[in-house]
């Protein structure tokens, strides 16, 4: 995506900011025509959303959500040491049969809990992304509109130093226009 618009600015950056127009030789006059100035917008991606009504509602579900699994992974872990703890008190008493299968019963349970901890972090990111995704939704519609409204070429996000610099006669901060057509 950033190579996308990367190319796109560069792009429109070559391209001649003035073009020559011959007026026919009858007249015996070259003239030249300006073109018209390609605008564009910029925001901070992550400072708007971040202003969001939703946003906060979002992220605390997440955080509920993220609790939950920590809450069980904690309940699975002490299981897992109560067990552990026992082992090794009963482990010289223990016959070698039932000690190889506890064992293997410790294995399975530590194999268990990573599996658990793995699946845990896949579904709180499918849920954060899940979350989010009208949020994103929600944005890009703000953009499109006013992007539109105002004849921009394009919106740049300029989070995290994507963009060092804009010239303000060419680009137009839209992060106060963004965030108060999301935020009335």
């Amino acid at each position: 995506m950033k190579r996308l618009l990367l190319a796109l600015f560069a792009a429109v950056m070559l391209t001649p900011s003035e073009a020559q127009t011959v007026v026919p030789a009858s007249e015996g006059v070259a003239t030249q025509s300006a073109a018209p100035i390609l605008m564009f917008g910029y925001i901070s991606y992550q400072g708007v959303l971040t202003s969001m009504p939703e946003y906060t509602v979002a992220q605390e579900n997440i955080k509920r959500l993220k609790a939950k699994y920590e809450e069980e992974a904690q309940r699975v872990e002490k299981d897992f040491n109560a067990k552990y703890e026992s082992f090794l008190e009963g482990q010289r008493d223990f016959p070698k049969s039932i000690l190889e299968k506890r064992q293997m019963e410790l294995q399975e349970l530590m194999t268990k809990n990573i599996a658990f901890k793995e699946e845990s972090k896949r579904l709180l990111e499918m849920a954060e992304r899940d979350a989010m995704s009208p949020l994103y939704d929600t944005l890009n519609a703000v953009l499109k509109m006013i992007a539109e409204d105002k004849k921009l070429a394009f919106i740049i996000n300029t989070d995290n130093n994507a963009c060092p610099y804009i010239n303000p006669a060419q680009g137009i901060d839209l992060n106060d226009l963004v965030k108060a057509t999301l935020c009335p």
